[in-house]
């Protein structure tokens, strides 16, 4: 049974700051695209991107800016210029409020709670404007709303703010990519870190923790992938500690050279503030490089088998840094997480992350069942 489905996202893949949950967003809806479904990505404008495009069977339409595509989603909502039989609202901390604006069925995709990341990005003000949306009120709007989570952690997460635990979905990431044949790891030790830089990455702690070791690891290299309005204060600071040519900002890169710069990383770091998931996680873990994250980030404490395919601290730079030198200097360590991490993500598959996500939409429009 054919579905129309109306997507609502701050963001697409082509957006400058796109990263993780874009990627889960528009596989997932390229999936559903061909399986015959009818998808609409309803997302913000930004400078270089069409207003109306249909890219590998889906439709984008972008209007509004940052904040400015919420209430504009909104009315167009209300208006019903969006022809759907299910909504999907990705609420990344400032909640669409769907349920609002008719009787569209909806269903609240929700990769984390931003808690930790407001005052972070924002001031105290708007920090606390926006912790008040996302905890106070969108608990209420949503109370009747299904919701899909990525990860177990995300789950509890919305459980402690009053969502109904039996409202929410687990639904993972998946992994479509393989391991490259003829790619040989760095023969000397080498860190990667992959993602958006802004300031809740924290990628200032790896450069820090690369400080540290390079006394007892002199050929020790950083790969920085990934880009961001924050850049520039990175690479400042890695200026201000004397790395050099030790770290390298790669900026944005290729698919292609993505997975070759994972693959041959001794070690992905990951010290983000927060994170649904990690997608990062598996991708590296698909090349048989373990990770090393903060537990405090939620989502990787359901990425990672802390001491099987990764390690993951609880505390701040120190335990970090000690972390990323068991790694990096422990050879039968590495060599066995290297082993079980690739065994732990080949059993997540974005085919069965589809399959999933059209099952809870069928039910969510009443033509299925959940």
């Amino acid at each position: 049974m054919t579905l129309r489905v109306l997507m609502l996202n701050w963001r697409d893949m082509g957006h400058p700051e796109a990263g993780g949950a874009e990627k889960y967003l528009v596989t997932v809806a390229e999936g559903l695209a061909t399986r015959g479904h009818q998808v609409t990505i309803r997302t913000a404008a930004y400078p270089g991107a069409l207003r109306d495009e249909h890219v590998n069977g889906v439709r984008y339409v972008r209007r509004g800016g940052r904040l400015g595509i919420y209430p504009l989603a909104l009315v167009e909502n209300v208006l019903r210029r969006d022809d759907a039989d299910v909504v999907v609202d990705v609420q990344n901390g400032v909640p669409y409020l769907t349920p609002l604006s008719g009787r569209r069925p909806v269903v609240n995709l929700v990769h984390h709670v931003h808690k930790e990341q407001w005052p972070v990005v924002f001031g105290p003000r708007l920090s606390t404007l926006g912790w008040w949306l996302e905890s106070r009120l969108a608990p209420r709007v949503y109370r009747r709303t299904p919701y899909v989570a990525v990860s177990d952690s995300t789950r509890q997460e919305l459980s402690g703010l009053g969502v109904d635990t039996s409202s929410i979905e687990v639904i993972h990431n998946g992994t479509d990519s393989t391991p490259l044949d003829g790619t040989r790891r760095s023969a000397n030790p080498s860190i990667v870190v992959l993602g958006r830089l802004v300031p809740h990455k924290r990628v200032e702690l790896v450069l820090e923790a690369v400080s540290a070791l390079l006394g007892e690891m002199p050929d020790l290299t950083l790969d920085v992938v990934g880009s961001g309005w924050w850049e520039h204060h990175l690479v400042e600071r890695a200026h201000q500690l004397d790395l050099g040519e030790t770290v390298r900002f790669h900026g944005h890169v290729s698919e292609a050279e993505k997975h070759q710069l994972l693959a041959r990383a001794w070690v992905h770091a990951l010290p983000s503030l927060k994170e649904g998931w990690g997608l990062v996680v598996v991708e590296a873990g698909v090349h048989g490089t373990p990770t090393v994250a903060f537990s405090e980030a939620g989502g990787p404490t359901n990425s990672i088998v802390h001491g099987r395919t990764g390690l993951l601290v609880d505390h701040g730079l120190d335990d970090f840094t000690r972390a990323l030198r068991s790694v990096l200097t422990d050879a039968e360590l590495r060599g066995r997480m290297s082993d079980e991490v690739t065994t732990w993500v080949s059993k997540f598959h974005w085919d069965e992350t589809v399959d999933r996500w059209e099952a809870t939409l069928l039910a969510a429009s009443g033509r299925g069942q959940g």
